[in-house]
């Protein structure tokens, strides 16, 4: 373990997880909560387009990536003003779009290798001049999220019950998306945007199966998303796996085993 820190990419790939772990869980729950899980999917199928974007035209992908996440968030809100109660369809018709240029693209990038890296994840891919950037926005995430916790919590669970209340529900989920665009943009980098959405889920799920509160669900999932991430890193330098795969295998094990031991225990009680 103290060995494989001597590299700076490591270390940086650490960092990164680190940040991810605690940021994730704050937009995850409310996204399992309002039941918008495919919104992660669309962010993340978008964020290729923008990876895409910046290796044909020659800018730091994860740049473009972010810009194009944010302009695609915008998207999925003004389209969720002109379909009021089918919130769902403004976020299929932007993975559709997504998914749609993401192929014509294909045929304009030179060699796959700097594209696999943000498919599936890479440990030295976050470079030093972008490990400022990924601490600035996920440090704009948590702020936000902290600053928008009641909004958020109340939304999550009862959105109408929210509007009543006197809370600004447009704003606060105009806001939540753009959130979740950063997160997913950022995180493209290590996990892979192939796979990042199910680490915005899977640390929370397996939180649900534990907790007592919302705030303990956060607390726990983020627990679990530093160690699955960790885990996952450090399983992908010495066996020489994909980190984003290997995260998410974890994870999922860790899920099924939860599963298993509560119906387990719930049995012999």
């Amino acid at each position: 373990m103290i060995g494989i820190l001597q590299y700076d990419f490591m270390q940086r790939a650490f960092i990164v997880s680190a940040l991810l772990s605690i940021v994730m869980p704050l937009i995850g729950i409310v996204i399992v909560n309002k039941n918008i899980s495919v919104i992660g999917d669309a962010l993340s199928h978008t964020s290729l387009v923008g990876v895409m974007f910046g290796v044909i035209i020659g800018i730091n992908p994860v740049i473009t990536s972010i810009v194009i996440c944010i302009i695609a968030s915008v998207l999925i809100e003004y389209l969720r003003s002109k379909f009021p109660g089918h919130s769902s369809i403004s976020t299929t018709i932007v993975m559709s779009f997504s998914i749609g240029l993401a192929s014509v693209l294909t045929d304009f990038v030179r060699g796959g290798s700097s594209i696999e890296t943000f498919l599936f994840g890479s440990i030295v891919a976050v470079a030093e001049d972008e490990l400022f950037i990924v601490i600035l926005l996920c440090l704009i995430v948590f702020l936000f999220s902290i600053y928008y916790y009641r909004e958020l919590q109340y939304i999550s669970f009862d959105e109408e019950g929210a509007r009543v209340s006197g809370i600004n529900v447009k704003l606060v989920n105009f806001i939540f998306t753009i959130l979740t665009a950063i997160t997913i943009a950022v995180g493209s980098r290590t996990i892979g945007v192939m796979i990042i959405s199910s680490m915005l889920i899977i640390p929370v799920a397996c939180a649900i199966q534990l907790k007592k509160s919302y705030f303990q669900t956060i607390v726990i999932s983020s627990i679990l998303g530093f160690l699955f991430m960790i885990s996952g890193l450090i399983l992908s330098y010495y066996l020489n796996l994909k980190p984003g795969g290997t995260t998410i295998i974890i994870a999922t094990l860790t899920l099924i085993v939860i599963i298993i031991f509560k119906d387990n225990k719930r049995i012999l009680n």
